[in-house]
């Protein structure tokens, strides 16, 4: 009996010693480990648990409050880029007739993009794909949590990080409608939208912040071409200043272009709209470092030193030619240089974004008042003359000016896999001219196929009668301002 029981407490010791082992749990981080981890957060850096080889957990886990908070900051700001300040910008520049056809077109914008993102488009722009678009991972969100997405940032949730690259999707194609002012059906607005990010904006998005996008320098070390974007020169501003000429080509000019005064119905509005962006713009630029870091801090500075710069020459360029300076010159200084520091904002220093700003007044100025009366097309609100030919200017002078000095990613030891590191300060303006051929090839080419399938099928623009009546009261049924008495 004895020899029976010591043999079943064997087998049950056995047993138990087992699911013992089986249970032992991972490893702890040493004191060592823990520290580094810190130092990762406060580096906007991997921690060691996010090491492709890594077997010890990190007690610091998930977002870091710091840089998920600047990132949830920043996704507020650039919403309030479009909602209400590109609507407040927009609006004041056409005639009063029309300024609620411009709110109710950036509105709808905003929930027709959502939507998109939503079902399909946040998972072709930054799932692993192929070079040129993404795949289906991240459909309907899907997998899409509060913890971080390590492709993109250590530190920041992925649906922070989802929700605010959505922000970028909505205001790029709302710059387009700058251009169609005044005289385009809102049922065609919606549609060509919807079309175009498909054709242009996911891919193009894809290609150059997508993990294994086909112009992304700095994060893609299999990059064919080594162009570096910071915050969208050529995915938000080229993109939709070059599809925007095209549209206002196919759509004609407005009813008494060059023949009647088609002055803005509200420069204050418009100054508060310019104003509304500049704001919101550091979340644009200065979130783009995904992080309240260094890299940050430098895109904030560059971004007001460019404006600053770009608004005061663009005024004094016109009170020079023109014998005064005017609020919309200094407004269009201001979204001018906004534009041009957009790409290269966490790249170059206080000298570098100077230039730039000098640049960013001059040039579009010239485009927007000399361009449109030698070619005479009708690019109601200069989107072409301030995004498309700011954005080409900045990708460019980023590839001109960049400096590792403020941005250790491009530095020989964060760059070296493809060799971004290498042409950094020498030839990475040939990188960027590649790029820019790439995306003005993208939105034209993409911008062509929409504008014959929806003037085919829906018709662009609206009658004769309500242009000259107005889209306020025609297409929405209300009117920006009812007079009283």
């Amino acid at each position: 009996m004895m020899i029976k029981i010591t043999v079943v407490t064997l087998v049950m010791l056995t047993a138990a010693g087992s699911s013992v082992l089986a249970q032992t749990p991972t490893p702890s981080p040493s004191l060592e480990q823990r520290v580094s981890d810190l130092e990762a957060y406060l580096n906007n850096s991997a921690r060691g648990a996010d090491g492709a080889n890594a077997t010890t957990p990190s007690n610091v886990s998930g977002p870091g409050p710091g840089h998920n908070a600047w990132l949830m900051t920043s996704a507020l700001l650039v919403l309030f880029m479009t909602l209400p300040g590109l609507a407040l910008f927009y609006g004041g520049l056409v005639r009063q007739k029309n300024v609620l056809s411009i709110l109710a077109q950036c509105l709808g914008i905003a929930g027709l993009v959502t939507i998109l993102w939503w079902a399909i488009g946040y998972s072709l722009v930054f799932a692993h794909g192929c070079s040129f678009f993404g795949g289906t991972r991240f459909a309907f969100l899907r997998g899409v949590t509060a913890a971080p997405n390590t492709d993109y940032s250590y530190w920041v949730s992925h649906n922070v990080f989802a929700m605010y690259q959505l922000m970028f999707a909505i205001i790029t194609p709302a710059l387009i409608i700058g251009s169609v002012a005044e005289r385009m059906k809102f049922s065609a607005v919606m549609l060509i939208v919807g079309l175009w990010m498909f054709l242009v904006y996911f891919p193009l998005a894809h290609m150059v912040w997508g993990i294994d996008g086909l112009m992304n320098g700095v994060w893609n070390p299999n990059a064919r071409i080594r162009a570096i974007d910071f915050a969208g020169g050529t995915v938000v501003h080229m993109s939709s200043g070059w599809s925007a000429l095209l549209l206002c080509l196919f759509l004609g000019p407005r009813l008494g272009f060059r023949k009647e005064i088609m002055a803005p119905h509200s420069m204050v509005l418009c100054m508060v709209g310019t104003g509304m962006l500049w704001v919101g713009w550091y979340g644009f630029n200065a979130g783009s470092a995904l992080g309240a870091d260094g890299i940050a801090a430098n895109a904030f500075m560059s971004t007001t030193l460019a404006t600053a710069v770009a608004s005061f020459t663009w005024a004094a360029l016109e009170w020079l030619l023109r014998g005064k300076p005017s609020v919309l010159g200094f407004c269009s200084g201001v979204v001018g240089g906004l534009v041009v520091i957009t790409p290269a904002c966490g790249f170059v220093d206080a000298n570098g974004a100077v230039i730039i700003g000098v640049l960013a007044g001059a040039v579009p100025f010239f485009a927007c008042t000399k361009l449109k009366s030698w070619f005479h097309y009708d690019d109601a609100l200069d989107t072409f003359g301030v995004h498309a030919v700011g954005g080409t200017l900045g990708a460019f002078l980023t590839g001109l000016l960049a400096t590792a000095t403020v941005n250790p990613n491009l530095s020989a030891t964060a760059a070296s896999q493809n060799g971004l590191a290498k042409i950094v300060g020498h030839m990475l303006w040939l990188e960027q001219l590649k790029a820019i051929g790439i995306t003005i090839a993208l939105a034209l080419i993409g911008t062509s196929l929409i504008g014959f399938l929806v003037r085919a099928t829906l018709e662009l623009r609206i009658a004769p009668e309500i242009e000259r009546q107005g889209l306020d009261i025609n297409l929405h049924g209300e009117e920006g301002y009812i007079a009283s008495g």
